[in-house]
């Protein structure tokens, strides 16, 4: 099963309040997207495992965190170097490591609850115009944060069963049992959240 994103600790990173970190993810985010140069987004990359080493956690963590990422990278790079060359493409990947690195940072140093309350307190003027329900789009982030390692602790349960069936290898019979499970909890979660009156 796959370990929640927060780490305890009392590093520097820790201790900045969670709304800074979200607002600086935010603009680091949309700053690295002006930035085309590799150079400045390798420096970038560099600063963002920085800020992840900063946070306390240990190399095979954060491997067990970012492995399933490394061939979504790899599919987003052989695509990008067929179609727009080497140079675009190690400018576009090293903008997503840079972007990742920067969020896992945040989230390895944030807890959930803390990020959810942020995003509430950000979205209350739209609230107080109608135009959202605060509460209910940050009920909606906890959801999502919680569902994550739900989903990959389900992935690895089926994983291991079809292995074991010598269907570890086929595609289908990985996706259907798993979405399958997805859904049922999601109607579980759904029905107990109509109970509540939410």
């Amino acid at each position: 099963m796959i370990e929640p994103l927060y780490i305890k600790g009392d590093r520097w990173l820790h201790r900045l309040p969670a709304g800074y970190k979200l607002a600086a993810l935010v603009v680091a985010g949309i700053g690295l997207f002006f930035v085309q140069n590799a150079w400045g987004l390798a420096i970038a990359f560099a600063v963002s495992c920085v800020l992840v080493w900063s946070t306390g956690v240990g190399a095979a963590a954060c491997w067990r965190q970012v492995r399933g990422l490394v061939w979504v990278l790899a599919a987003i790079g052989v695509f990008a170097v067929v179609f727009q060359g080497w140079l675009p493409a190690v400018i576009v990947l090293l903008r997503i490591a840079a972007l990742v690195g920067l969020a896992l940072a945040v989230t390895l140093s944030t807890r959930s609850s803390d990020l959810i309350a942020v995003c509430e307190r950000a979205l209350s003027p739209l609230d107080r115009l109608g135009w959202v329900d605060a509460s209910k789009v940050a009920l909606a982030l906890a959801l999502t944060l919680r569902f994550v390692p739900e989903i990959w602790r389900h992935y690895q349960e089926i994983r291991e069963a079809q292995a074991a069936r010598g269907l570890a290898r086929h595609p289908l019979a990985l996706l259907v049992p798993l979405v399958v499970r997805t859904l049922k909890r999601a109607q579980q979660v759904a029905q107990a959240i109509d109970a509540r009156g939410e």
